[in-house]
């Protein structure tokens, strides 16, 4: 069906990712993020199309996810033991998700974005290089995080070059908070490693403040300092555009501590909800 002859409310991927699967309208909570709905190719479109419902999914908030089932591949018996886990926040067109699942297939990958055109092209990728350890979240982390992963079910957390919010005023919708790492910290598994990348040097020096100063991860470098690029990250298309304008990537390393502390359920999921929302005008 052509974009001209669909009818005006119908779903532009009826069997793809659901354009928001939370109704999170109605779920008062500053979010880091706004979802960009910009031009899907052919390809993308395709991709959406065909493979959503085998490698896709929409963070709902529902129910808790069975993570060695939704990695499995049809028609092959339930592994034994389970995987190891990483969940990727914001992974833009997925080339660099592609490459890291190519590079360590023994590990699965759950991606999580809201940008259309990117899940299209990571789908795509996963098909064309045959990745079966990569699945496209659609939707929010934090409900992905507080509602649908059980207690130390993730080995790792990748966090790329999240939106910055400059602006001293947006500060507060940057994803690295308190808040959002006491919510993180219990789905990690001890010794889980927190790897953040950003060529933003305030928000770098935010990140490190934050992580520095939570009880519940420790900096994987002895000195305190940030991290060299390690290997098994690519440097992206978007991280070279950024180096060639003499951006300076930071990258930080921190795992999650062996014993947690308490935290009130009031801190770790509720509270964020019981902020106030994202003005309209998106100041």
């Amino acid at each position: 069906m052509s974009e001209n002859s669909r009818p005006k409310g119908t779903p532009r991927f009826p069997e793809g990712p659901t354009p928001d699967p939370t109704g999170s309208q109605f779920e008062r909570r500053i979010r880091s993020f706004t979802p960009r709905r910009s031009r899907v190719t052919t390809a993308q479109g395709d991709a959406l199309r065909r493979l959503w419902q085998v490698w896709g999914l929409d963070i709902d908030g529902k129910e808790v996810l069975d993570l060695p089932a939704l990695f499995q591949q049809p028609g092959t018996p339930r592994p034994q033991a389970s995987r190891p886990v990483v969940l990727e926040i914001g992974f833009g067109m997925g080339e660099a998700t592609a490459q890291m699942a190519a590079a360590d297939p023994d590990t699965d990958i759950l991606a999580v974005d809201v940008h259309t055109p990117g899940q299209g092209n990571l789908l795509n990728l996963a098909e064309r290089n045959g990745l079966t350890n990569v699945r496209v979240a659609n939707g929010d982390a934090v409900v992905l995080l507080r509602d649908m992963l059980a207690p130390e079910s993730l080995d790792g957390v990748r966090v790329y070059f999240p939106d910055p919010w400059p602006k001293a005023r947006h500060n507060k919708r940057r994803l690295i908070q308190p808040e959002f790492l006491s919510l993180l910290a219990p789905r990690l598994k001890p010794g889980g490693l927190l790897h953040c990348a950003t060529d933003w040097e305030p928000y770098a020096e935010h990140m490190m403040e934050v992580l520095s100063a939570h009880p519940d991860f420790e900096n994987t470098r002895p000195d305190g300092e940030f991290a060299p690029r390690p290997d098994f990250r690519p440097l992206t298309r978007f991280e070279g555009q950024g180096l060639r304008k003499g951006h300076v990537v930071h990258d930080l390393l921190f795992r999650r501590a062996v014993t947690l502390t308490e935290h009130a359920e009031a801190g770790t999921g509720t509270a964020a909800a019981s902020q106030d929302p994202l003005d309209p005008a998106g100041d």
